[in-house]
């Protein structure tokens, strides 16, 4: 599909999605390092487990509210970004797996005839 300008909707800069999705534990990873603290340190400071904060900094686990909120207080990252965050990563995945975007075109299929 062509606009009137000549330029593919998919390739305007606002409906691209990154190569690789970023996760928000990236993000708490680059303020750590910036501010020279540890994960062990974080995670004693918030009071959760350094395996936990582990896991969601190497991408394993998902921030939740609760974390995100923990992390707000403690790095002064806004909670909402963290979320925010979580949540285009997690479409991202979504919409990469070839089996479940087959799944989506037959129950979109489906509904069409309803």
């Amino acid at each position: 599909m062509i606009t009137l300008q000549g330029v593919a909707p998919d390739m305007i800069a606002n409906n691209l999605t990154p190569f690789e999705p970023t996760h928000p534990g990236e993000l708490i990873r680059d303020e750590l390092e910036a501010r020279h603290l540890t994960q062990v340190k974080l995670a004693e400071s918030i009071g959760i487990k350094p395996s936990l904060l582990n896991e969601v900094i190497r991408g394993k686990r998902g921030v939740n509210t609760e974390i995100a909120l923990l992390i707000e207080a403690a790095l002064n990252i806004p909670a909402d970004l963290l979320l925010n965050l979580q949540s285009d990563y997690n479409m991202q995945m979504a919409k990469s797996d070839a089996s479940f975007m087959k799944r989506l075109s037959s129950i979109r299929n489906i509904a069409a005839l309803l």
